[in-house]
């Protein structure tokens, strides 16, 4: 028996009503939304079950439990997030997620490995010196240093083993921040595993995409107003005016009257930049009853004017920010409302399963980003920019016009993969994203060719199967429960069709349509 504190405490606000449509078993499975008091209390109280909970899962002497996230459905059931350590070196892929039932009973755990984490000694053979200089070998970037390095347990492999993680931080080829994060092994000195930290998504340029749009402001103590929005977590909007470090200064109006459509004004990519922002925390609101993007009311903030013609944008965690270059020769900003809800969504899923940014993993992390993007247009029904299942097609990256993915055939961009296959781990992850990014169109739309809101389709499947959609706002749902519930850092595309089932069932019946569904359109991408 694990039984949590917060199911007699913490208080919280009443699950949602289902949308028209959804199943009657979708009111139960809804998270319920916190306070950020609520979900301090929640995490405390987790916290402080945490040894109860090492043991009953028959966890090692050496092991202990640290408490990243709890979440709880309306009929009572508490998913807890956990990250591990052991003798006190932090476990990477160590990560798990138990399912305790409002009785108190544990119903699952999710874990990132299920191999028994312990090594034969702490005591590294290799020195913190030789692993820095290994990881700045390995980093390959310009103007770098490694900011930390720490002694940490790999188990995101198969077997355990004592390593450093180092972080290297310096610039990427296109100019982009990099912050690399190396992983040695402190046995034999070599490199285990690396990945980028700093989630981007390049493209040539954008337009100003959304027109008159509504902003939320705040007034001046000395007169005019600021880009701060106060409903939504006080949302900030900077100009870095060129530079690539910092903040910039915070963008101020003296008639609350913000930017002209073009690009000779530069408020107007602060225009584009607070709408994105202000429409991705809506939609987590609204679509999940989220409060910001980590779930805890704290709002990111964005950077408009980065460098001199940075033809990119990114989401970095560690300073919970997004960032817009303005294009080529300055002049296209990229401040499209599908590349925030990209972006931004990167933040959500470092909040939730943190999934590793390479391999499979990576390729489900850079899809997460596309269906929530994707799902942002959707929400905002703004006629200037209408929701489709196009990633960046106002972008124009490739100068014709057309867009940087396709969901409903993802290959059509000359590099993604329609279906799974043992290669799809070895690719690039915007490309490996697109097994998932089909897998969602399916879901939501069905195979076959079909026009949507203007937009022709036709979406084929591996096995040349028929798959009837169940409607994009379900199929979100599913991928969202999913995520918060049932995804770790490792989770592989086998992993996510059982994880997407087992969403599917919480939500709507393990008999359900949608279940079928989500099985057949697993199916239909080879994810059997």
């Amino acid at each position: 028996m694990v039984v949590l504190a917060l199911q007699s405490g913490a208080a919280a606000t009443a699950a949602p009503a289902p949308t028209p449509g959804a199943s009657t078993h979708t009111l139960g499975a809804m998270a319920v939304p916190f306070t950020a008091s609520a979900r301090a209390h929640a995490v405390k109280a987790a916290q402080d079950a945490a040894g109860a909970t090492a043991h009953t899962l028959g966890l090692g002497a050496q092991e202990k439990l640290v408490v990243r996230d709890v979440v709880k459905d309306a009929d009572g059931t508490v998913h807890t997030r956990y990250e591990r350590t052991y003798a006190g070196l932090p476990v990477l892929g160590g990560d798990l997620v138990t399912h305790v039932a409002k009785s108190g009973h544990l119903k699952s755990v999710t874990k990132a490995t299920t191999a028994r984490i312990s090594v034969p000694t702490t005591s590294a053979a290799v020195t913190a010196a030789s692993a820095k200089k290994s990881a700045l070998k390995a980093a390959d970037t310009a103007k770098q240093s490694v900011s930390t390095s720490r002694k940490v347990i790999w188990a995101a492999g198969a077997k355990p083993a004592l390593a450093y993680e180092s972080v290297v931080k310096g610039v990427q080829a296109d100019g982009t921040p990099s912050e690399m994060h190396v992983i040695t092994n402190a046995t034999t000195g070599k490199e285990i595993y690396s990945y980028q930290a700093i989630d981007t998504d390049t493209g040539t340029g954008s337009s100003q995409y959304s027109g008159t749009v509504s902003l939320g402001t705040t007034a001046s103590a000395s007169g005019g107003w600021d880009l701060i929005d106060g409903g939504r977590g006080g949302h900030k909007t900077y100009d870095l005016g060129g530079g690539t470090n910092g903040t910039g200064a915070l963008f101020h109006d003296a008639d609350d009257t913000w930017g002209d459509g073009t690009v000779n004004n530069r408020q107007t990519a602060a225009v584009d930049a607070a709408y994105g922002a202000a429409v991705t925390w809506d939609f987590y609101k609204a679509a999940f009853n989220r409060n910001g993007i980590a779930g805890d009311g704290r709002a990111a903030y964005s950077r408009v004017h980065y460098g001199n013609s940075y033809v990119n944008a990114f989401w970095d965690d560690s300073c919970f920010c997004m960032t817009y270059g303005d294009g080529s020769n300055n002049a296209d900003p990229l401040t499209a409302l599908d590349v925030a809800g990209h972006e931004m969504s990167h933040g959500l899923t470092a909040a939730t399963a943190g999934l590793n940014y390479r391999g499979e993993s990576g390729g489900l992390n850079e899809a997460t980003s596309d269906i929530f993007g994707t799902a942002v247009e959707w929400y905002a029904n703004n006629s200037s920019d209408k929701g489709d299942y196009l990633i960046g097609e106002k972008i124009d990256i490739n100068g014709d016009g057309t867009p940087l993915r396709y969901m409903d055939k993802p290959s059509k961009d000359g590099g993604s993969a329609d279906y799974w296959s043992r290669k799809v781990g070895r690719l690039d992850v915007h490309y490996s994203s697109g097994v998932a990014n089909h897998f969602f169109y399916l879901l939501s739309e069905g195979s076959g060719a079909k026009t949507i809101n203007g937009v022709n389709y036709n979406s084929p499947t591996y096995d040349g199967s028929t798959v009837t959609g169940i409607g994009r706002d379900k199929a979100v749902q599913i991928w969202y429960k999913a995520l918060t519930t049932y995804f770790t850092s490792t989770t592989s595309y086998a992993d996510a069709r059982t994880g997407t089932l087992q969403a599917a069932a919480d939500l709507y019946g393990s008999g359900s349509a949608e279940y079928k569904a989500v099985a057949a359109a697993w199916t239909a991408v080879n994810v059997k």
